[in-house]
């Protein structure tokens, strides 16, 4: 596999939905990584709370003063309100690499499953709503308990990374890579976000029957 990625030491993080366990997260690795992280959340109250529970260079603002402020934004909100958020920060989110890792699911009592999306998969209706941001699609298949887990040093997976905008995915891939033990690897055009997201819904029974936090390698790269 390719070493020649981009140098994304530098790069501050704003995460919307920071508040829940994905994005928390996600801000104490790439935090530890030594990235300036911001913490979103439609109450900039609740989100500087979980900022100061994260730690380190980790802060916390309302979503748009994190879309505004950011290098990259990485999605981490419900799918319900997935279209209206990102609506609404149309302008702070233009010109930004946009990184969606929103999972449309449903649960039943057969357990969990893909979501018919209109434009095909969430990254796309972000790629939609946002036509002047780089929307890449990753990040789906962490386990946001591995991540929130102090004893855990490393985490053994491939981050799938799927875009149109090649330097858009080399940096994502390159921000994987700052998580020991994660490798970003490119997955395809965005069109292609849609097998990604729903493989989380595989993801969850396997973790499920074994009693797991499974994630993804993929082999000969």
């Amino acid at each position: 596999m390719s070493t020649d990625i981009p140098d994304v030491s530098k790069v501050s993080i704003g995460i919307l939905g920071g508040t829940g366990d994905q994005g928390k997260g996600l801000a104490r690795r790439f935090a530890l990584a030594g990235h300036t992280v911001l913490i979103g959340s439609r109450s900039a109250e609740r989100a500087q709370a979980v900022a100061e529970s994260v730690g380190g260079s980790v802060r916390g603002a309302d979503n748009a003063t994190v879309a505004a402020e950011a290098d990259v934004v990485i999605v981490a909100i419900p799918w319900d309100g997935h279209r209206s958020t990102l609506e609404s920060l149309r302008s702070e989110l233009a010109g930004k690499i946009v990184v969606d890792c929103v999972n449309p699911l449903g649960f039943d009592k057969q357990g969990a499953y893909a979501l018919p999306v209109e434009e095909g998969s969430a990254a796309q209706q972000a790629a939609a709503v946002l036509p002047d941001s780089r929307v890449v699609a990753a990040f789906h298949h962490v386990s946001a308990v591995l991540l929130l887990d102090p004893e855990v040093a490393e985490i053994t997976l491939d981050v799938l990374v799927a875009g149109d905008d090649r330097e858009a995915t080399d940096t994502v891939q390159a921000l994987a890579a700052r998580i020991p033990g994660v490798r970003g690897v490119y997955a395809g055009r965005l069109r292609n976000a849609h097998q990604v997201e729903a493989l989380t819904a595989n993801l969850i029974s396997i973790n499920r029957r074994y009693k797991a936090h499974a994630g993804l390698r993929v082999t000969d790269i």
